[in-house]
């Protein structure tokens, strides 16, 4: 995923690469059982042709691969782009890998064009493509908000029409279960096919929902497109997002009234399905994550990490005041996602015979271990010296404080 900004590229939010060895699995109450079964100019490098893979005679690899779809992916170079292009390049079902990033990525074996989504130039770097997959999106706290927009939805209408105008036939879209919306009345879990309720008031969901609407629109505008949306739900493994910070903070916040459920994916799930997409094992609109749920109470077990309950009009005034004068990253509307369910049911990849290979405890745990020795309080990351002074109340300090700041910040802009 790329960034508009020329120093923060692709996928700020997907920096880290994922834990290489799942941890040990705890029980939950909550989850469901698991089903069984299982260039040579400045722009291009072409490289050679895909690893071989372990087993079959190369003449069988071969008629294998000239069957197989070229694949072009977005946002190549980092994260889950990075990801899925090493498994695509080494599956003998796929015949070319084309990556597409601002910068040259790791996966010697596929074909790299270096250029900006957003550069109209890129419709000829997906000629020959027969399914693109949509990866560069900034979905980083750090950004500037309009500047993420701007940066999302341009680059999204761009690689669908340069991919409609070359002939590929199908896009692979990539957003967020978030774009259901957290909401009380949620039926647990949500049918895929449900309403998209979210409003853009948390972080990056607003360019989610645009995204949605440009793939839904077009097929229509271009026939012959297909697009494909995955949605995957709490992403893990290398993320930095509002969600997975909340499990950086001394306390984990806990609105009163509220009842949370918490739904994870791995990104070497989202990774397995995205390859489904690709090779159009399945289509239309689906989400992907765990099977099942945590109720904030096994969160709370599992962390060993203990609740900070709070009123919710003091939570969200609190959360809103301090996001508006610039002190943290996360806007008022994030907490509704640590507040209200909005777990999915992933019943279309099961159907296609996909299984997720990590639990919700699982990626609890991988998560846990992931942000050891972060801090974060009301959103914010904190340095060790700062995290040490704060203490375990330093969230209820964050929060309860917010007049005191408003009024110092208020007194600093008056003397400038």
């Amino acid at each position: 995923m790329s960034s508009p900004d020329p120093q923060v590229r692709a996928a700020r939010n997907l920096a880290d690469p994922p834990p290489e060895k799942k941890p040990e699995k705890k029980p939950g109450k909550k989850n469901e059982k698991k089903p069984e079964n299982g260039s040579q100019d400045p722009t291009e490098t072409t490289t050679a042709g895909p690893a071989e893979p372990r087993t079959g005679s190369k003449a069988d690899r071969s008629r294998s691969r000239s069957r197989g779809p070229v694949v072009a992916i977005t946002g190549a170079a980092t994260g889950v782009g990075e990801l899925l292009a090493a498994r695509l390049a080494a599956s003998e079902e796929i015949k070319q890998v084309i990556a597409i990033d601002e910068r040259r990525g790791e996966v010697s074996e596929a074909t790299w064009h270096i250029l900006d989504v957003r550069d109209p130039a890129i419709a000829e770097k997906l000629r020959g493509a027969d399914v693109v997959v949509h990866l560069a999106l900034d979905l980083d706290l750090e950004t500037d908000a309009a500047a993420r927009t701007a940066y999302n939805v341009r680059g999204t209408q761009t690689v669908l029409t340069a991919a409609a105008a070359v002939g590929v036939h199908r896009v692979v879209l990539c957003t967020s279960a978030m774009v259901y919306g957290a909401l009380p009345d949620n039926d647990i879990p949500l049918a895929e096919d449900a309403e998209l309720r979210a409003t853009a008031e948390a972080t990056g969901v607003g360019d989610l929902l645009e995204i949605e609407r440009l793939g839904r629109r077009a097929p229509r505008a271009h026939p012959g497109l297909h697009v494909t949306v995955v949605r995957p739900t709490v992403l893990v493994g290398g993320t930095d997002t509002a969600l997975t910070r909340y499990f950086e903070s001394p306390r984990l916040l806990v609105v009163a009234g509220s009842h949370p459920t918490w739904q994870f994916c791995h990104v070497d799930d989202l990774v397995t399905a995205l390859e489904y997409a690709a090779l159009e094992k399945i289509d239309g609109e689906f989400a992907v994550g765990c099977d099942g749920w945590l109720e904030q109470e096994e969160v709370e077990e599992i962390s060993g990490v203990r609740r900070m309950e709070l009123p919710s009009a003091v939570a969200l005034g609190a959360a809103a005041r301090l996001h508006r004068i610039g002190l943290t990253p996360s806007p008022a509307g994030d907490l509704a996602y640590t507040m209200h369910p909005w777990v999915v049911s992933v019943s279309r990849l099961h159907d296609a015979g996909w299984r997720p290979s990590w639990t919700n405890e699982e990626v609890l745990a991988a998560l846990l271990e992931e942000v050891e020795g972060r801090h974060t309080l009301a959103g914010r990351r904190l340095g060790r010296k700062d995290a040490t002074a704060a203490g375990a109340a330093g969230a209820t300090v964050a929060l309860l404080g917010t007049a005191a700041l408003v009024r110092r910040a208020r007194k600093a802009r008056r003397r400038i």
